[in-house]
C-alpha cells in the first residue's frame, strides 16, 4: 500500500514538474515569435467590436473597399501588402485582422462561420458607414456571401479569391473532429500541440508547397510575418485552430450563391488544387459569376503576382 501511494506521489511530482517545464517552454516560442514586432499596430487603429478588438488599416480616398483575408492562424491583413497602396489610388480602402487572427484580439471561444458574418456586418455598420465593395481571400469568401445574404444593402460588388469548394463547406462537426478540438483547447498540453503545429519550419513549408506556385518567393519576412501572426495572444491563438479542425467555421453558401444578386467574380490562381471543381460547382449556382485566373500562382496570388491580380480588380471594382 505505501509502495503505490510512493509511485502515485513520484507519478505526481514527475507529472507538474513535466507541465511546468512545457509552461516555460511554452511561453518561450510566444514571446520569441513576436519579438521583431512586423505587425505593428498603435491605439487607433482597432474597432471595438463586442466580441473583441479588431486591428484594421485604413488609407485612400475614394469609394469604400474592404479587403478580407484568409482565414487562418497564419493571417493577417499583411496578405494585402502589395496591392493596398495602388487600391487606395482609387478607393478608401479597410484591411482587417478577423478575430482570433494577427492583430486582432483572440478569446477563448468557438470561432464560427457566423461569428464573422455578423463581424463582417457590423464593421460595414459601424466603421465604414457605407455600402461596401469586398475583396476576401480563400475561407474568408464564405461569410462574405452569407453576410451580403443576410444583409444584401451593405454590400456593392464581391470578389473572391480562391473560394473553397462547395464541398469542403459544407463539412460538419464530426466526434473526431470534436475530439481534436478538446485537445487543442487544453491548457499547456494543447498549447504545446498548437506550438509544434505551427513552428516555423513547418509554415515555410505550407508557403512553399501550398499558397505559392515559386517556392522561391517564401522570403524570410513573409515566413517570420506569419509565424508572428500565428503566436500573437499567446495561449489563446490555438482556440481558432481548434474552431477550424473542428469544422466549426465551416457552412455552406450554396443558398446564398443562388440568391444574391450582387455581381460576384472569382479570381483562382491557376495552380490552386479543384479550382476546375470549385469553379463548376459555383457557376452551377449561380451562372453570372464571373471567373479569371492568374497564370503562375497558387493560393495567394496577392503576395505572387500582385501586378495581375490589381490589373482583374481594376477591371472588377
Amino acid at each position: 500500500m505505501k509502495k503505490n501511494k510512493h509511485k502515485i506521489l513520484t507519478a505526481g511530482i514527475l507529472f507538474t514538474a513535466a507541465a511546468g517545464v512545457i509552461h516555460i517552454v511554452n511561453h518561450t516560442i510566444f514571446t520569441t515569435a513576436t519579438l521583431k514586432d512586423l505587425l505593428k499596430s498603435s491605439a487607433n487603429n482597432y474597432y471595438d467590436w463586442r466580441f473583441g478588438k479588431i486591428y484594421y488599416k485604413k488609407k485612400g480616398h475614394g469609394s469604400p473597399l474592404l479587403l478580407v483575408h484568409d482565414l487562418t492562424v497564419y493571417s493577417s491583413a499583411y496578405e494585402w501588402n502589395k496591392i493596398i497602396d495602388k487600391l487606395a489610388e482609387n478607393h478608401t480602402v479597410y484591411a482587417l485582422d478577423l478575430l482570433g487572427c494577427g492583430r486582432s484580439e483572440k478569446p477563448k471561444i468557438t470561432y464560427t462561420n457566423y461569428l464573422y458574418v455578423q463581424l463582417i456586418s457590423d464593421f460595414i455598420k459601424n466603421v465604414i458607414h457605407e455600402k461596401t465593395d469586398v475583396v476576401a481571400s480563400g475561407f474568408s469568401s464564405s461569410f462574405t456571401l452569407l453576410a451580403c445574404h443576410n444583409e444584401n444593402e451593405l454590400f456593392g460588388k464581391l470578389v473572391l479569391v480562391n473560394p473553397p469548394s462547395l464541398s469542403a463547406l459544407s463539412k460538419a462537426p464530426s466526434k473526431r473532429n470534436k475530439l481534436y478540438k478538446f485537445i487543442l483547447e487544453l491548457p499547456i498540453f494543447g498549447t504545446l500541440i498548437y506550438n509544434m503545429k505551427t513552428c516555423q519550419s513547418n509554415i515555410q513549408l505550407l508557403l512553399t508547397e501550398q499558397y505559392l506556385f515559386n517556392p522561391f518567393l517564401a522570403s524570410a519576412e513573409m515566413i517570420d510575418t506569419h509565424y508572428e501572426a500565428s503566436h500573437k495572444g499567446f495561449g489563446n491563438a490555438r482556440f481558432l485552430l481548434s474552431s477550424i479542425v473542428g469544422n466549426y467555421t465551416n457552412n455552406s453558401v450554396t443558398h446564398a450563391l443562388k440568391d444574391i444578386d450582387n455581381s460576384i467574380v472569382v479570381i483562382n490562381g491557376d495552380a490552386e488544387p479543384q479550382k476546375n471543381e470549385t469553379k463548376e460547382s459555383y457557376l452551377t449556382c449561380n451562372p453570372a459569376i464571373e471567373y479569371f485566373n492568374i497564370s503562375k500562382t497558387k493560393h495567394l496570388p496577392q503576395l505572387e503576382n500582385p501586378e495581375n491580380l490589381l490589373e482583374i480588380l481594376h477591371i472588377c471594382i
